[in-house]
């Protein structure tokens, strides 16, 4: 099946598998920006310690299943968010999820975490897409799959309604094909 590697580089981040021993710093980056969090990541509401160990330790099942690869978001030694690649979206296809500290952001960080994640994506087996999925008022995820060169596919009414209170609903799934020629994306 293949794995991306437990550490990915892209311009000022680096990201690192998430470990066991990490709950003391993903407690911290959580609850120094919760009310960042809020509008859009449901988990933020109700984070507590036993939530994130719960966390890291799905974390590793998952990656050891292949279902997902959540990784720690660094810049300058600093963990400053999460991001990870997901087998959520059926045969062939992985969805992009990266949060970032408050302190951090409007940095072009989550851009690059997303960048590395989509080229460790794109040299997995069978992978033909990848995507990106937010509610539309979201539009900073938006702007970072547009930045991407991803395309917007699809927006679709989420039947139970808005889990996070940001939220109107309504999700924007975005796409980037691979195609044969799997480094041009990287010429782009």
């Amino acid at each position: 099946m293949g794995q991306p590697a437990d550490v990915l580089r892209f311009d000022q981040v680096e990201l690192r598998r998430w470990r066991l021993d990490d709950i003391e710093t993903l407690h911290r980056a959580i609850t120094e920006s919760r009310d960042h969090l809020l509008p859009w990541m449901p988990f933020a509401a109700t984070h507590d310690w036993k939530q994130g160990e719960a966390f890291l330790a799905y974390s590793e099942e998952q990656w050891a299943s292949g279902e997902a690869y959540n990784y720690a978001i660094t810049s300058g030694g600093l963990v400053v968010g999460s991001c990870g690649l997901h087998r959520r979206i059926g045969p062939g296809g992985l969805d992009i999820g990266y949060w970032l500290h408050h302190g951090w952001t409007r940095k072009g960080l989550a851009t690059m975490a997303a960048a590395a994640l989509v080229q460790a994506g794109r040299d997995l087996p069978g992978i033909d897409r990848i995507e990106i999925h937010h509610d539309e008022a979201n539009s900073a995820s938006g702007a970072i799959a547009r930045r991407l060169g991803f395309t917007e596919v699809e927006r679709v009414r989420v039947p139970d309604g808005p889990e996070a209170p940001g939220e109107t609903g309504v999700q924007v799934r975005w796409r980037l094909q691979i195609g044969a020629d799997k480094d041009q994306w990287l010429r782009n």
